[in-house]
Order: C-alpha cells, then sequence, then structure tokens
C-alpha cells in the first residue's frame, strides 16, 4: 500500500513534468470524402445526378430523356457528337456521364461494369484537360475545368479502389483490359521516390481516414489519387534497414498517364496504352505533362497519422516502461527514421525529454516536413531511449549509435549532408544533445575523483563504460543545437521527494547496480563522497545541486556548432503558477536561459507544450532555413574544414586512450 502511494505521487508529479500521453490519431470515416458530392449530388436519395452544365448539353442535343436508360447507349450517343463536333464541354460531358453511370453500378455492386465507366470517365477527363485540339478553348477559371479535375481524381480513385480489391495494384506489374470499348494495355510505375517496389505493401485511400491529433494538414491539390501505402517487410541490402521505425507506412499519389496518341482524331483510340505512375510527395509535387506543369494532388499528414496508429509503430511508445524499468527490451536506445534514408539531405535528429517518447515530436515534425524548402533538404531523425536513467549516460549512447550510424550509412565519409547535422532536444533531451558537442578534458572525471582515470580498479567492460560517461569529444558532424525548455540549471522539481520516489520506483538495471558497488568496493577512498557515480536515476541528475551541469555551462564547446535556445514563460496568474516560479511550470526561466547562444525566444506555453507551440515551429523552422542560406553561400566549406582538422572520434573512449 506504500508503495502504491508512492507510486501515485510520483506519476502525479511526472504528469505535470512531462504530460505526454498515448493517443489514437486516425479514425476511419463512414462515407469516403469526395469534392464530387455537392454538384454530382453523389449522396442524394436518387442517387447519383450529372451537374447543370451537362443537363444543358443534353438538352442542347435532345438527349435529356435517355438519362434514366442503360447509360451505354447515351454515352455511345454522346460520343458520336464527340467523334464529329469534339469541343470541350462535349468530351466533359462524356467524363461526367460515365463517371455517374459507374457511381451508380458500384452502388449496385457491379464491380466489372462500374470499373468499365470509371475508366472512361478517367480517359475522357484527361482528353479534357490535356488534349492539345482543346488547348485554345480550355478555361482554366472556369469551374468546369476544376469539376474536370474532381472527376479525374474521383473517377481514378473509384476505378483503382476496384483494381485494389483485384490485386491490381502493384509497382512493376502490366494488365491488359477491355474497358469502355477500348484495349487497354497499362503498367504500374513508381516515379521517383526511394521505397524499392518490393516494399510496397497494402494501399489504402487517404479520403477513408480523418486525423485526429494533429493540428495541421498538409494537402495540396492538383491531379491524382493521395494514398497510403504500408511498408512490407524488410528492405535486404539497404544498409538503413536497421534504422526503419516499425509499422512504417509512407505517402503516394497515383497518376494515370495515356499515350500522346490516345486521342487521335479527336476521341480515344481503341486499342491505347496508359502508365499508372506512382510519385513520392516528399520528393515529386509537380510533373509534366506535354507542354503543362501539373501539380499533384498529395497528402503528408494522413499517412504519417495512419503510421502512428499502428500498433507496430507504438512500439517505441513507452515512455512510463522507459522511466521506470531502463533495462526493459522495448526501453533500449536507438535511432529511427520514417522516411528513407537520403545522403543528400541534412539529418535533424530529434531527442526527446523526460517521460517521453517520439510521439512527442509529430506536431513539430508534421509541420517541418510540410514545408517544401524543408523536406527538399532534410531529413528528420528520432531518438529513443529510456528516460529513468542519469542524462550523461543516454549522452554517451548516443554519441555510440551517431558514430555506429556513419559508419553503416557513409563508412566512406561521401556524405557532406550528414557533416551538416542539427540536434533539437526538449527538456532533459536538450542536455543529451548539448552534451555531444562539449570537450569534457578532466573536468567530468574529476566530479567522480581527484585522482587520474588510469588507477581505477575495474573490470575492462567497466572501465570502457566510464570513459565512454566522462571522456568525450566533440562531434565533428553536429553543426547546430537546439535546446527547448532545457533545464540547464537543473529543476526544483527534482528535490529530496522526488528522488526519493524516483529511487524506489525506478528499477535500475542490477549490473548498473552491481558495478558501482564494486567500483566502491574495489577502489577505497578513490571517489569523492557526492561522485557522479551515485547518481542512480534521471530525477536525481536534474537537481539544482547536480555538480555535473556548471560544468557542462562552463565546457570549451565545438566552435564550429551554433546554439540556440527556446525557453517556455508562462505569465503568472494562478496559484500553479506562483508554485512553480518564473517558467514554463517545470524549469524555471532562470535555469532555461542561456547567454551565450546566438539566438533565444520565450514562448507561453507549459513546459509539456512548448515544444509543440507554433511560436516553437516557426523559431526551428527559421533556424534550420538561416542553416540553408549560409549553405548555399558556402556549400562545400565547413564539411570539408572540419573533417580536415578533426578525426572521427571512436565510438567509446577505450581504457588505453583515457587520460
Amino acid at each position: 500500500m506504500i508503495v502504491q502511494r508512492h507510486l501515485f505521487a510520483f506519476l502525479c508529479l511526472l504528469a505535470l513534468v512531462a504530460g505526454c500521453a498515448e493517443s489514437s490519431y486516425v479514425t476511419v470515416r463512414s462515407v469516403p470524402h469526395n469534392p464530387l458530392a455537392d454538384s454530382l449530388s453523389l449522396f442524394s436519395r436518387k442517387g447519383p445526378q450529372p451537374s447543370e452544365r451537362t443537363m444543358q448539353f443534353l438538352r442542347s442535343y435532345a438527349l435529356d430523356d435517355e438519362l434514366a436508360g442503360d447509360p451505354h447507349v447515351l454515352l455511345g450517343k454522346v460520343q458520336q457528337i464527340v467523334d464529329k463536333e469534339p469541343s470541350p464541354d462535349s468530351v466533359y460531358a462524356i467524363a461526367e456521364l460515365a463517371y455517374v453511370g459507374g457511381a451508380k453500378l458500384q452502388d449496385k455492386k457491379d464491380s466489372h461494369a462500374a470499373l468499365d465507366l470509371q475508366a472512361a470517365a478517367v480517359a475522357h477527363a484527361y482528353q479534357f484537360l490535356f488534349d492539345p485540339q482543346f488547348a485554345r478553348r480550355r478555361n482554366p477559371y472556369d469551374p468546369q475545368f476544376r469539376r474536370a479535375c474532381e472527376v479525374y481524381n474521383s473517377a481514378l480513385e473509384a476505378a483503382l479502389r476496384i483494381s485494389c480489391a483485384q490485386g491490381h495494384l502493384r509497382p512493376g506489374e502490366s494488365h491488359t483490359a477491355t474497358l469502355a470499348g477500348q484495349e487497354w494495355e497499362m503498367q504500374v510505375v513508381v516515379r521517383g521516390g526511394h521505397w524499392p517496389n518490393e516494399e510496397f505493401g497494402d494501399v489504402k485511400f487517404v479520403s477513408d481516414y480523418e486525423v485526429k491529433g494533429l493540428q495541421n494538414q498538409f494537402h495540396t491539390y492538383g491531379l491524382g489519387v493521395p494514398l497510403i501505402v504500408v511498408r512490407k517487410g524488410q528492405s535486404h541490402g539497404d544498409p538503413a534497414e536497421p534504422y526503419y521505425a516499425p509499422g512504417l507506412a509512407f505517402p503516394m499519389t497515383a497518376f494515370l498517364r495515356l499515350e500522346p496518341d490516345a486521342f487521335a482524331n479527336g476521341a480515344p483510340c481503341k486499342r491505347h496504352r496508359a502508365t499508372l505512375e506512382l510519385y513520392d510527395p516528399l520528393d515529386t509535387s509537380e510533373i509534366a505533362v506535354g507542354d503543362w506543369h501539373v501539380p499533384l494532388e498529395t497528402d503528408l499528414s494522413t499517412p504519417l497519422a495512419y503510421c502512428l496508429d499502428d500498433k507496430s509503430f507504438q512500439q517505441l511508445d513507452h515512455p512510463t516502461l522507459g522511466l521506470l524499468r531502463p533495462d526493459s527490451d522495448k526501453a533500449k536506445p536507438g535511432l529511427y527514421m520514417l522516411d528513407p534514408y537520403q545522403s543528400n539531405k541534412i539529418p535533424v535528429l530529434m531527442i526527446h525529454g523526460l517521460w517521453s517518447s517520439p510521439i512527442t515530436w509529430m506536431e513539430m515534425f508534421n509541420d517541418l516536413r510540410g514545408q517544401p524548402e524543408l523536406r527538399e533538404n532534410y531529413q528528420f531523425w528520432f531518438y529513443v531511449y529510456p528516460t529513468g536513467q542519469p542524462f550523461w549516460q543516454t549522452a554517451a549512447q548516443l554519441r555510440d549509435e551517431l558514430a555506429k550510424m556513419r559508419a553503416t550509412l557513409d563508412p566512406g565519409r561521401q556524405a557532406l549532408a550528414l557533416d551538416q547535422m542539427v540536434l533539437v532536444g526538449h527538456s532533459m533531451g536538450g542536455l543529451v544533445a548539448r552534451m555531444q558537442t562539449l570537450d569534457s578534458g578532466d573536468e567530468f572525471w574529476r566530479l567522480n575523483s581527484a585522482k587520474p582515470f588510469q588507477l581505477v580498479k575495474a573490470e575492462q567492460p567497466v572501465r570502457e563504460a566510464l570513459a565512454g560517461d566522462f571522456f568525450f569529444k566533440p562531434n565533428p558532424s553536429i553543426r547546430r543545437v537546439i535546446t527547448i525548455a532545457t533545464p540547464h540549471r537543473g529543476s526544483s522539481f527534482s528535490n529530496e521527494t522526488t528522488q526519493y520516489l524516483a529511487r524506489r520506483l525506478i528499477s535500475l538495471p542490477k549490473t548498473f547496480v552491481q558495478n558501482e558497488q564494486r567500483l566502491r568496493r574495489d577502489n577505497p577512498e578513490f571517489f569523492n563522497p557526492a561522485a557522479l557515480i551515485d547518481v542512480t536515476t534521471s530525477i536525481d541528475s536534474l537537481s539544482p545541486r547536480s555538480p555535473i551541469l556548471p560544468v557542462m555551462l562552463s565546457a570549451p564547446r565545438a566552435p564550429w556548432v551554433t546554439y540556440h535556445n527556446i525557453v517556455g514563460r508562462l505569465p503568472r496568474r494562478d496559484w500553479l503558477d506562483r508554485f512553480a516560479g518564473d517558467g514554463d511550470g517545470v524549469v524555471p526561466y532562470e535555469s532555461a536561459h542561456l547567454d551565450d547562444v546566438a539566438s533565444e525566444i520565450e514562448v507561453p506555453a507549459d513546459h509539456s507544450d512548448v515544444h509543440r507551440h507554433p511560436r516553437s515551429v516557426l523559431e526551428v523552422r527559421g533556424i534550420l532555413l538561416e542553416q540553408l542560406a549560409e549553405l548555399r553561400q558556402n556549400p562545400y566549406g565547413p564539411p570539408r574544414m572540419i573533417a580536415a582538422v578533426r578525426p572521427q572520434p571512436a565510438p567509446r573512449v577505450a581504457a588505453s586512450t583515457a587520460p
């Protein structure tokens, strides 16, 4: 019962500190969204009906009475008009009528006949939009032009749904079919992007999902069908494979391209070829069709939300387990990517804080990746670690992970973009990030003992771990560090009570405890009374009295690194703000503030939301754009200069090379 009371009090405190809870991001709509729903009365009791513009065309040719009959008969008569007097109005009319007829048949579960008509709708909408003979008569300001785009998109999605149900949407496959009286040869091809064909698993439609949990939705408008592709299996031979997060899904846009001669004599040929092109919107947002530049319809946020809602991905979201059970297999540290690795893009590594996980970054990630210039030049990575351990141990593990990553992805050190890395750390993650750019000298070790490290009596693995924790050089590949709501001078929430509760509730690895005991036993009178090796939990390490914090602030920093800082500062209005002091409710302003940085802003948000606040996102965005501007002025100098004067640090400082 006492332990339960301690647990309740401790978790209540942490709810104030972190506030990062698991949540569901995606729910399925009862009816897919369709921009033609209103103009074509798709959901009326009478069923889909043509627009007034098409009805006027039918009345002009005395065909309005044919509307209630066989749609194929009506389409045949309209096709005769198209063949005799091709015009944008007649081609649009047949596209819309085919779409309406296909929608009615699909409601009746006649998928083959529905596919036949939807293919005809796609072909004629494509003709309306791209047939050169209509170039002078097309008016992009006419609402009919936009409806033609919507007919193309909606009919293509309807056709793809039927094709997916039949298993006919795999990259590299070819299909032949007779549709709308024409013979089609269609090939499915991936255009651009970095996911290989074998990685394409199940295909979902963006329009089937609505996103809850991400404030902003990044959707662009044009032609094509936005898709969610579930990543299938593992990519053999890809060195980045170990870094891909489980349960990945990625965005794609499908665009059906007809051959240039598909509209000879004003009508589709009896036999023609088409290519279903799949585009990665992270790389391609516009394509060329003849002489026209065509924006693609894309969606980046819904595939991201689908991924976040996947149970496999949620294996990375164990903040409580990572806090209370740092030795759990599910809390092991690691670098993870949500997009394919690209050697020409600068990594932005996001490091979460106490009792948190990569989920806490998804708002900022979604907003930053939604900006074309940023996603074209940056790739976003995430570091997962058990937050119950002291932060300097996490920093040592991250040094190892970054060295291993570079050796795996770029053993020849040819990828210059990797030498422009940006670290973004929230709360305790900011301390972890900052430690990647410091030169330890002897100062960190002296917090343990005034005696030389070489005199420590310990087994080799223990010596290596100690050396890695307290002897390190700045990473030559890191160019900027952005700290957000970071307790550079500690937090009063780490006090005697919370430290006591943390020691009772956080279950440290047995080897960690045993190693500390052996060090004290085998090295009597060697260590200081309050040595860092005695600090057992992250709560202890964040105390305002923690001796490592002032050493970090005064330690030599890498001259090639630019530092930025974001501070949360709430107005002092209620009792909780007055109790927490001047700051974000957890980290006081005087602890979060830094003088020796290139920039610092204050954000009116509490500790758990400051990194999600629009001002913080805009600040990070501005910093990243500033880096790009500097690189454009001198694109090759900095990384080559650093590589020439700074050797790559070893994954850990071996005992034989430590001071």
